[in-house]
């Protein structure tokens, strides 16, 4: 007997017929009693084919009261948009359903499956998901970031899923860097029964969720207790522990300690303007100001280890303050400058408005806030006092859009002889960051030639980009054993872009302990922006 079935094509002629038949998932497990306590607590309604949509249905459903086998389906129509543009595809759908029916901490358990950094997320995420949001063609998208902001603040306590693996490894593994890929990949790790060690230069944990995000965007104790939770599980944690040409250690030491390395270092080497005056006092990095801003607020810190660390403090910014670049990380700048006392903060950005990498709501925030903006301003040199001792102003250059560029954004196009000044008493400049790869140092043992006996030595691959280079599918570098994910290898980007990362490097590093094929059903694409099929009838 073929149930949820469908006869696609029948050939052949009497006597000798051949049927093809259809057979569609349940997505239920041929176990089912049809005892109907799933189709109870189901959140999800969809409407019923049986009634002509007239009435309402629950998404898990028995097709027919005398229906054999008498078990129930499911009705799947794919990935939901939201969840398809995540790049850890959470399950927003579901959480949200929940929600709606009040169930709070059914609703945190689906947003703790794939998300140990959950409250950090809903406070910061660009939210993809929004972006694809079906109901964005009605109205406005759902707000599924302040859904699961909401959830966890409503929640409460709560604890991540304790590790249950088949068994619990020996093999030792290290991270280095506790940003959100590599707290993403201890996470990963340790549900898998290993016992990873992160490894991080800076005397706190979080990497540039840390040092590089204000506090009024992601409250520090909020980013403190996600990442005790992980380190509860069983990871270990060491910071002040550098690894490379700043400390005792070397991912050459870690090769031969550890029998696999997740080097998730971020990209924390800020790239430089290039004109003249950029070396004058009171000119800073911006993720070199943030970092010391972030540092210096740490009640956990004691500033005697650092005679330098509340430097910022001290410094002073003056009244007018210009910030350079157009992302999220000016925003953050501009914004905690007006905190730190600053009269005016300006932004100094070379294209128009639309083409701003920063989120419009952002940029919103900080114009409510009384940061101002210079659009289509190139910055042409720093001018300083006569004394030299402090920046005076900044001189630009009008200039025009042009063709697109690479990066899909107009190009700006200079106009000869359209100078003009913009008096400051800061110039704070965030036009992007590069990985600090040589921090790392040079080459890595491989270990001893068959032939030679002499021990070989590789350099770890990398891009024109100043990224490492990985094979996109596992992570893994030209060194066997080492992978890498995150900044360092795409570049500045999205935290929950790093924590795939992270993810994907757990799952080869476990393949690759246990001697599995690390390609083996793993199909390389990317994931969104997710377009829906689903149009929506606005008009009646």
């Amino acid at each position: 007997l073929l149930t949820h079935s469908e006869v696609e094509s029948v050939e052949g002629f009497v006597g000798n017929f051949k049927v093809r038949i259809r057979k569609k998932a349940r997505y239920v497990s041929e176990e089912c009693t049809g005892c109907g306590e799933c189709e109870r607590v189901c959140p999800v309604r969809v409407p019923s084919e049986f009634d002509e949509g007239l009435t309402q249905r629950k998404a898990i459903y028995r097709p027919f009261p005398q229906a054999v086998p008498n078990i129930y389906t499911i009705s799947r129509r794919g990935f939901p948009p939201c969840q398809a543009a995540c790049p850890i595809h959470q399950n927003a759908q579901g959480y949200i359903a929940l929600v709606r029916e009040g169930k709070i901490k059914e609703a945190l358990g689906v947003i703790l499956r794939d998300n140990p950094l959950p409250s950090v997320c809903g406070r910061i995420c660009t939210h993809p998901c929004t972006s694809a949001c079906t109901r964005g063609e009605v109205d406005e998208p759902v707000n599924i970031p302040g859904i699961k902001r909401f959830v966890l603040d409503f929640a409460g306590e709560y604890e991540l899923p304790r590790p249950e693996p088949e068994q619990e490894r020996a093999e030792r593994v290290a991270i280095v860097g506790s940003g959100p890929a590599g707290l993403m990949c201890a996470y990963e790790l340790r549900q898998r029964g290993y016992r990873p060690t992160i490894f991080e230069a800076l005397p706190v944990a979080g990497g540039m969720l840390a040092v590089g995000i204000p506090p009024f965007r992601l409250p520090r104790e909020v980013l403190k207790k996600e990442i005790e939770k992980i380190v509860a599980l069983g990871v270990e944690l060491k910071l002040n522990t550098p690894i490379g040409s700043g400390g005792e250690l070397t991912l050459e030491d870690l090769r031969k300690e550890y029998r696999a390395v997740f080097i998730a270092i971020g990209a924390h080497k800020e790239r430089r303007l290039g004109i003249p005056g950029e070396d004058l006092p009171g000119v800073l990095g911006g993720l070199e100001f943030l970092k010391r801003v972030n540092l210096s607020l740490d009640p956990d810190l004691d500033p005697d280890l650092d005679p330098g660390l509340r430097e910022q403090v001290e410094l002073g910014l003056g009244e007018r303050v210009l910030v350079v670049g157009g992302g999220n990380s000016a925003i953050d700048v501009a914004r905690t400058a007006l905190r730190l006392g600053a009269k005016e903060v300006r932004i100094v950005y070379r294209r128009s408005r639309e083409e701003m990498p920063a989120l419009a709501e952002e940029v919103e925030e900080a114009e409510k806030e009384g940061v101002k903006f210079e659009f289509l301003a190139s910055p042409k040199q720093i001018l300083g006092r006569e004394d030299r001792v402090r920046v005076a102003g900044l001189e630009c250059l009008r200039v025009e859009l042009g063709e697109p560029d690479e990066s899909g954004r107009r190009r700006p196009v200079p106009l000869p002889g359209s100078e003009f000044v913009l008096p400051c008493d800061s110039v704070i400049v965030t036009i992007g960051q590069v990985p600090d790869l040589a921090s790392l140092g040079e080459k890595l043992g491989l270990g001893f030639g068959s032939e030679s006996g002499s021990e070989l030595e590789l350099e770890l691959e990398t891009t024109p980009q100043g990224t490492l280079a990985v094979d996109p599918l596992t992570l893994e570098t030209n060194v066997p054993g080492v992978f890498a994910g995150g900044d360092c290898v795409t570049g500045p980007d999205a935290v929950v872009t790093a924590m795939a990362a992270g993810r994907k490097g757990a799952i080869s590093i476990d393949r690759y302990l246990r001697g599995r094929d690390m390609h083996e059903g793993r199909e390389f694409k990317l994931e969104g922006p997710f377009e829906s099929k689903i149009r929506v009838d606005t008009e009646g």
